[in-house]
């Protein structure tokens, strides 16, 4: 059993060498792989920790890495774009973390219990029917959600390899096996799954597969972010990081878990195809656009945004690619409620749902405690001219969604459950009209949103498609490096 010292009552300062580096500050990638592993011998396991934690990355290294990929462009990538036709090569850059489930820490005779999160000690397979609304079979702790099979089996941790290419990457995956002896007699793991993402090419990168521009409203830190661009106000690190201000918890948590983070993963496919069709079907009908402009701009209505990034509230009719592609604009915006109702975008809009902004804080609610740290990437090729043809999805892709909290059922456990699939939510004075669920992530029985059309919020289109399928997922906790090092890992 580890030695489990508290936590002092003043929270300490960020201290970026022990914090994992994905966290934080996002390991740079332009491929990644997830491993997902069970742990067959728990002391060789965390021997062999030993050997493997000096390659576990940490946000003071990401800076530094991400300075050099900076200084690189500077110097080798000038004017791209602008009458230049060779991209800068990639910096050869490799990232490493890793993180545990609460199955994974009881196999290590880990004592979990000050983490403190219900979500984290039941596990995503049975919060998925109880919590997230993902399809299955059966009731409570019987609930078989619809998932690939190896993410209905017992996962113990993951290891999150990043890197500038496969080459980078498989490589490393192969001298990390190599440290927990896989494939060997005395392995003291074996691998579960793997799954791997990939930035979209050229213009696509940062784009999720139905063409909108993703990542954009991630809270910044205060204490970590020195000159945040206009939006939301900064938040706690605690929001995000153990032992901070802002951790609900923070009081009463073990030594080791102190810089610590938990990890949400959701393996999510994405019916393109599809989800084109019903756009192009249910285009809206506002006088002086196009019948293609009527399409987009339902499509934005749906997501809150406009393929460029552009924020409806900024933008309402008409996309501005200016807008969306300037950090310094387009996530300043609050959804001014009171204003504008469902005029400039509806209350269900996917960028609505998962963060409310004016419309709670002009109740005096706060959404501080509600923020998550995103980290995801796509996977799966490109539409085919077939699937655009057929209109219809025959190669799996999406998004390897992850993310980060201090805590899970403050964090994404309840975005999900009380605003994404709660069709009442946002509530209050400000809503005449039912908002309906979040069109791409919302699920349940009766699938529609109000405030699509602007010029008659109160007409309801029945979502007849769903285009955003769960077929993975697990809570996990990505301790300190400290923590792994002192707590986890054990010297032979």
């Amino acid at each position: 059993m580890a030695t489990q010292q508290p936590v002092s009552a003043q929270p300490p300062a960020l201290k970026l060498d022990n914090i994992q580096g994905d966290i934080l500050s996002g390991l740079p990638k332009k491929t990644e792989t997830m491993y997902f592993f069970q742990i067959k011998d728990a002391l060789k396991f965390r021997r062999d920790l030993v050997s493997f934690v000096p390659l576990v990355k940490s946000v003071a290294q990401v800076l530094k890495d991400r300075k050099e990929i900076d200084e690189h462009k500077k110097g080798h990538g000038q004017g791209y774009g602008h009458g230049h036709s060779v991209r800068p090569h990639l910096i050869p850059m490799v990232g490493v973390n890793i993180s545990f489930s609460h199955i994974g820490f009881k196999t290590l005779d880990i004592d979990d219990k000050k983490l403190h999160d219900t979500a984290f000690l039941r596990g995503q397979r049975l919060d998925a029917g109880r919590s997230l609304g993902d399809k299955g079979t059966g009731t409570g702790d019987s609930f078989v959600p619809d998932w690939d099979e190896p993410f209905k089996q017992d996962i113990h941790g993951v290891i999150i390899v990043t890197g500038d290419s496969h080459a980078t990457v498989n490589k490393t995956l192969h001298d990390i096996e190599n440290i927990f002896g896989v494939g060997s007699n005395n392995a003291s793991i074996v691998e579960v799954t793997s799954v791997r993402g990939d930035a979209r090419p050229g213009n696509l990168s940062a784009h999720e597969h139905f063409g909108y521009l993703d990542g954009v409203s991630n809270p910044a830190l205060i204490g970590f972010d020195t000159n945040p661009p206009p939006g939301p106000a900064p938040i706690r690190p605690g929001v995000i990081v153990l032992g901070h201000d802002g951790d609900p918890n923070v009081t009463d948590r073990d030594g080791w878990m102190v810089d610590g983070s938990f990890l949400v993963f959701r393996y999510l496919f994405q019916k393109v195809p599809e989800f084109d069709d019903f756009v192009e079907r249910n285009k809206l009908k506002v006088p002086g656009l196009t019948e293609k402009e009527n399409a987009d701009l339902l499509g934005a209505r749906l997501v809150g945004r406009w393929k460029s990034g552009a924020p409806l509230d900024l933008a309402p009719f008409k996309d501005d690619p200016e807008l969306g592609a300037d950090p310094q604009r387009n996530n300043n915006f609050q959804f001014s409620a009171e204003l504008n109702f469902q005029k400039l975008c509806p209350f269900a809009a996917h960028v609505r749902k998962t963060l409310p902004r004016a419309d709670l804080e002009s109740l005096g609610f706060s959404t501080e405690r509600n923020r998550i740290m995103r980290r995801g990437i796509q996977f799966g090729p490109e539409v085919t001219k077939k699937e655009r043809a057929d209109k219809k999805t025959y190669h799996g892709r999406g998004l390897v969604f992850a993310c980060y909290q201090s805590s899970i059922t403050n964090g994404f456990q309840f975005i999900q459950q009380s605003w994404v699939n709660n069709p009442t939510f946002p509530f209050g004075e400000t809503t005449p009209e039912v908002p309906g669920v979040d069109p791409l992530l919302g699920s349940g029985p009766n699938r529609k949103l109000s405030g699509v059309d602007p010029n008659n919020p109160s007409f309801e289109l029945v979502l007849d498609d769903e285009w955003v399928i769960p077929r993975g997922g697990e809570y996990f906790f990505t301790p300190s490096i400290k923590g792994l090092s002192d707590a986890i890992a054990l010297a032979a």
